[in-house]
């Protein structure tokens, strides 16, 4: 799936939609197909499935059907959430999804900005600038971006040694009305496909939905940009 969206993506490079100016990164929170379990109950599920009998069901017979016990829990804006985390980067002239991963829910989203970075390549033509929240803040993604040439447009916090300067929190302001790009991809998906809740027990085949709907997303897209 992931070569059939290179292609798809690269076809509509050639047809002069540039895909690598710039990306913006981000996360959301995606509710698991189950109902919630306790941590402990996920940890008893996790090392029952690892016996022979618990990838059985009553009958003796290989279970169609698992509870999800890839999920976890995480705390966001004082909220509880019990589910997955999407991490996605898309362009920020065209809208295109570049690449996507799931991760349990309470997987940081700093992390995942290398990957996203590498995953987002589509072409011969490198990637200039990374566009990300204050989530994304931090000396190793600085690094990663510095050592890979590619221009800083990750938002700057507050730190316990200095606050932010008037010239960042302009700064700030400017990368947000780029990057918005990102959410609004999150709040198309979330309202016309569905994309809050995940519609597997597992990541594996989440993964896969999950890039079904963006490669499905890339083409409405890019048809609607070849035809204007």
């Amino acid at each position: 799936m992931i070569e059939l969206n290179n292609v798809v993506l690269q076809e509509f490079a050639k047809r002069g939609l540039s895909i690598n100016e710039g990306i913006a990164v981000d996360a959301r929170l995606v509710k698991s197909a189950s109902k919630p379990l306790s941590n402990d109950e996920i940890r008893k599920l996790k090392d029952r499935r690892d016996t022979p009998d618990g990838k059985l069901d009553r009958n003796g017979n290989q279970l169609k059907f698992c509870r999800d016990s890839e999920s976890n829990w995480i705390v966001k804006n004082d909220k509880p959430h019990y589910g997955l985390k999407e991490h996605a980067s898309v362009d920020v002239d065209n809208g295109f999804i570049l690449a996507a991963t799931l991760t349990p829910a309470s997987e940081s989203d700093s992390v995942y900005l290398p990957y996203l970075t590498v995953a987002s390549c589509h072409t011969k033509e490198p990637i200039e600038k990374v566009y990300a929240d204050k989530g994304y803040f931090g000396q190793p993604n600085r690094s990663f971006l510095h050592l890979n040439g590619i221009k800083d447009g990750v938002m700057r916090k507050d730190t316990t040694t200095a606050k932010l300067t008037e010239i960042e929190i302009q700064r700030n302001k400017k990368i947000s009305k780029k990057r918005y790009i990102v959410e609004q991809y999150f709040g198309l998906s979330h309202l016309h496909d569905g994309a809050y809740r995940a519609r597997f027990t597992t990541i594996v085949k989440n993964t896969w939905d999950t890039m079904c709907r963006q490669m499905a997303f890339n083409i409405n897209r890019g048809a609607k940009l070849v035809t204007t």
